[in-house]
């Protein structure tokens, strides 16, 4: 009896189906740790300062110590997964309106390569200098605690908890610097996966995303914001005319990618959700996403619901009773942990899912939509989605298969006109894990656009 009970428990665990690739990535983020969070920005404060013009050669103080101390964390991680991470600190010489000599800004990189696709690379990234209200000053105690600790923190932490795991895909952990001055660090490492001959599918900036309160006094710890450009600033002057006739001002890779982070916070339940705003980055500023959207590589940045600007760009002091300085004591490790939960979540399910497909979509004059694409190796399947063209998020899906006709996958759908919905397809691994969302128009598929050659 007792062997027929046991035999019969393995044949249920044999055929109960595998977890969902959202339980798959509950799981993984998991390990998330605040008191590892607050370890990191406590190290990287201890540094004094991390300005770019600071120095680069003393042990403990300044940007070269602080940049060899991620080395080093780099390399414990590395360690612990059996030398799986490959650390390069790629740098440029730059002059400047705010570097007047020709100084050596240098990021510090941790390569986790896929296992499948190894030119197929998902980049996560955070600033890791800092300053005070002067920008040149380079010698002040500039703590940088959450401008931009918080998200070197969650590229740190991010290491730590996906290098225990392999991934499909290729894997980048970024610490930049130069960024306050001019976003050189992010210039860097785009020359970088240039240089490399990445097939950059999606680069996640996180700047300045852990405190919860603004400096009028309104708290928002349950949501995080995605900034993304709509028409893709590279090749944009090219593409206008398509774009003015077949649409596309909202659907850059960079906004998919800000639609896939807001599907993904409400499935993975961490009480967090995503607010999209649909700019480059907030009002009249910029981060070190933008470089690699100038070289036509998906990017997005990830920030805080409410920014606090006592607490940032200012010299430690106290005025009128109010305190300025972006110190530790102003980090709400909480939330800060549920935005690295959801870059570590979405770095994941990237890396786990083959790139997105580049669509066209046909169907002027009909009363059926046809979309096609260049078919992708080792793929399970597509999932085409379409929207109204006023509509925020993708609301209508079908699967479709992989297969091929001339090396192109196809699909119609009847009876819905082209004209007043927008379309996109995503790739489907086979163990079920989506990519972010191609939409079917001018500029967006997920690489570098090319103008085509003129006709002769």
């Amino acid at each position: 009896m007792y062997r027929l009970t046991a035999l019969a428990a393995l044949a249920a665990i044999a055929a109960a189906p595998p977890p969902s690739t959202d339980a798959r990535l509950r799981a993984i983020v998991a390990p998330v740790s605040q008191a590892q969070l607050r370890r990191t920005i406590e190290s990287l404060v201890s540094f004094g300062t991390r300005h770019t013009l600071s120095s680069q050669t003393d042990p403990k103080r300044g940007i070269g110590a602080a940049l060899e101390w991620t080395r080093g964390e780099f390399q414990r991680d590395s360690a612990a997964c059996g030398n799986c991470l490959t650390i390069v600190d790629p740098s440029e010489t730059v002059t400047g309106s705010r570097i007047p000599t020709p100084t050596r800004v240098r990021d510090m990189v941790a390569i986790q390569r896929g296992t499948e696709r190894p030119n197929d690379v998902v980049i996560i990234q955070g600033h890791i200098d800092s300053r005070v209200t002067d920008i040149m000053n380079a010698n002040a105690e500039e703590p940088g605690a959450n401008d931009d600790g918080s998200g070197t923190a969650a590229v740190l932490e991010a290491a730590r908890v996906l290098s225990r795991h392999r991934f499909p895909g290729t894997i980048v952990y970024a610490a930049l610097s130069g960024e306050e001055q001019g976003l050189y660090g992010g210039k860097v490492l785009a020359d970088y996966a240039k240089a490399q001959g990445w097939n950059v599918v999606t680069v996640l900036n996180n700047d300045i995303i852990g405190n919860s309160c603004g400096s009028d006094g309104v708290c928002d710890s349950t949501h995080a914001r995605v900034l993304s450009e709509g028409p893709r600033s590279q090749g944009e002057a090219d593409l206008a005319a398509a774009s003015h006739s077949l649409g596309g001002e909202n659907d850059s890779p960079s906004r998919n990618i800000s639609r896939f982070l807001d599907s993904l916070a409400d499935r993975l339940n961490i009480g967090l959700d995503v607010r999209q705003i649909w700019r480059t980055d907030r009002f009249g500023r910029g981060g070190d996403h933008i470089p690699f959207l100038e070289m036509g590589y998906p990017a997005a940045r990830i920030s805080v619901a409410v920014e606090n600007y006592n607490w940032q760009h200012q010299d430690l002091r106290t005025e009128n009773g109010i305190r300025y300085g972006d110190t530790i004591d102003h980090v709400d490790f909480a939330y800060l942990a549920k935005i690295t939960k959801l870059n570590v979540a979405a770095l994941a399910a990237i890396a786990s899912a083959p790139p997105p497909p580049a669509p066209k979509v046909e169907g002027a004059v009909s009363t059926q939509t046809d979309l096609r694409w260049p078919c992708l190796p080792g793929v399970g399947g597509y999932m085409v989605r379409w929207r109204r063209t006023d509509a925020s998020q993708w609301q209508q899906s079908e699967r479709a298969s992989n297969e091929c006709v001339g090396g192109l996958a196809l699909i119609s759908l009847p009876h819905i006109r082209v004209d007043d919905w927008v379309f996109g397809v995503s790739s489907v691994s086979k163990d079920g894990f989506e990519s972010p969302v191609a939409s079917a128009v001018p500029g967006g598929a997920f690489r570098p656009y090319v103008a085509a050659p003129p006709k002769k």
